[in-house]
């Protein structure tokens, strides 16, 4: 699964990689994202991409509430096209959601031990992301939301959890993003474990287990 991921990079600079328009002008620095947060996510309108930040936890727009949104964090790559909650989003509504690192956690000697997995090159994560938009009847305003593709986990994080965020190449983000694109044989191909990502996994110190803890202490390595 991914419950908890970093983005340190300012949107400035997302807007760079995706050539996007920047409309979150947010300066990066979150080391600690967590269900229900603002994060940023990149989206396309109409011949444009965009950097947005939407809230995490995906709302269908059929939804007569908000509840339940910190349970839809993650929608199996399986089950997608059939689960009611996502499988709208999942033919219309794709987006990619640009992480530095995403962190896992492993009981260790009774404890929860935090783990954080990174590009060895330092380069972002682009994980495969759904959202939708949802009004409030309460006050009429809408929200949109996302959540986060998951599939089973490759050779490296298997060690770690049996699931995985789908992490997602450059030749593949025109295809995610193209709302056009509605042949579910071929969206689901791209839902597949990255065997091939050069991945760095280190654990992290349990601080992380705290959402309100956030700073770059977060990402160093544990001390042995």
């Amino acid at each position: 699964m991914c419950g908890r991921f970093t983005q340190q990079r300012p949107t400035s600079e997302l807007a760079e990689i995706f050539d996007a328009d920047n409309l979150a002008d947010d300066p990066g620095g979150h080391f600690n994202v967590a269900p229900t947060d603002e994060a940023a996510v990149v989206v396309q309108r109409d011949d444009r991409r965009a950097i947005t930040t939407y809230r995490w936890g995906l709302v269908p727009h059929w939804s007569t509430d908000a509840a339940g949104a910190a349970g839809r964090i993650n929608a199996r790559a399986e089950t997608v096209a059939v689960t009611p909650a996502f499988r709208d989003s999942f033919m219309r509504r794709r987006c990619l959601v640009p992480v530095d690192s995403f962190y896992e956690w492993r009981r260790e000697e009774g404890v929860r031990q935090p783990y954080r997995i990174v590009r060895s090159d330092g380069q972002p994560l682009i994980l495969a992301g759904l959202w939708s938009g949802w009004r409030d009847p309460a006050g009429g305003s809408i929200r949109r939301t996302f959540t986060i593709v998951t599939t089973r986990a490759n050779t490296q994080i298997a060690e770690l959890h049996d699931r995985m965020p789908v992490i997602l190449g450059p030749d593949s983000w025109p295809r995610w993003l193209d709302p056009g694109l509605a042949d579910a044989g071929e969206l689901h191909a791209m839902l597949v474990p990255a065997e091939d990502a050069p991945l760095d996994v280190y654990p992290v110190v349990r601080l992380v287990n705290n959402v309100r803890n956030d700073g770059p202490e977060l990402i160093a390595p544990l001390s042995v």
